[in-house]
Formats: structure tokens, sequence, C-alpha cells
């Protein structure tokens, strides 16, 4: 079974900058469309940031210009930066495949932003 693991979550104060990493255990990951999700308290789950296989991306309109999203294919890791980080960051982050979920949910990486 592929196994997801996320990292690099923490407590941060606005403005600060995390990156967060996301390792999957396949040998077709190269081939994977990879996404990064949030789940903050009471609120449903969303797309943040989505990468192609061809390393495309999109981001939702909430955090277009302050994240990044990539991916090394030699680590099988899809990575997040985050930069400007705001309050309303504050989430447990999770990666799968994108737009569609195609793996297991991993444990998610708790990020919070608070001054």
């Amino acid at each position: 079974q592929v196994q997801v693991v996320e990292s690099g979550g923490g407590l941060v104060q606005p403005g600060d900058s995390l990156r967060l990493s996301c390792v999957v255990s396949t040998h077709i990951f190269s081939s994977y469309n990879m996404g990064w999700y949030r789940e903050a308290p009471g609120k449903q789950r969303e797309l943040v940031a989505g990468i192609t296989a061809s390393s495309r991306t999109k981001f939702a309109d909430s955090v277009k210009g302050r994240f990044t999203i990539s991916r090394d294919n030699a680590k099988n890791t899809v990575y997040l930066q985050m930069n400007s980080l705001k309050p309303e960051d504050t989430a447990v982050y999770y990666c799968n495949g994108f737009p569609m979920i195609i793996l297991s949910w991993g444990q998610g990486t708790q990020v919070t932003v608070s001054s």
C-alpha cells in the first residue's frame, strides 16, 4: 500500500515562513499529479495547491503569491513553501493526488500561525 508522510509543520508567527514536505512511497511518483490540502477546525478540507507530473501548478486564491509548490521526483517528495503566513492559514495540511484523491490520507502536519 502506498504510504504518504507529511512533515514540516509547526507554530509560527504571522509573516513567518514554513516549508512542508510530503514523501510518497511509490516507484511511479513521477507520474502522479500531487496536491496539498488543508483542513481548519470546523471547515471542510480544501485544495491549497496542485502540481502536475509536468510541473504545472495551480493555487487557491487565498494563497496565490504567498505559497509555492514543487516536487523532487528523485526523492518522491512534494513540497509546499509557505511565506507571509497568516492566522487563517492555521490548519492541518495533507497531500494527496490532484485533482483527484488517489491515495489514503496521511496523518497530516499541523501548521499554527499565531502571535
